[in-house]
């Protein structure tokens, strides 16, 4: 049985939370510059959430495996 490093997202899950990331990233200053209200604020709101979520899926990945001296 193989070791795997703990992790939140799967490899395609990280590469979609990663593109939505910078997505949102491109998107949200044009929205701003675009619009003349506030709801580009939600862009950021999102983008806060999904940048948070690699942080840990990344502190996750980075965990010492444990050894299991049995």
């Amino acid at each position: 049985m193989r070791e795997t490093t703990p992790s939140i997202l799967t490899g395609s899950q990280r590469l979609f939370a990663w593109l939505a990331f910078l997505a949102i990233a491109v998107q949200a200053p044009i929205s701003a510059h675009l619009l003349h209200d506030d709801s580009w604020l939600l862009s950021i709101l999102v983008g806060m959430m999904i940048g948070t979520l690699i942080l840990v899926d990344d502190a996750q990945r980075r965990q010492p495996v444990p050894d299991n001296a049995e």
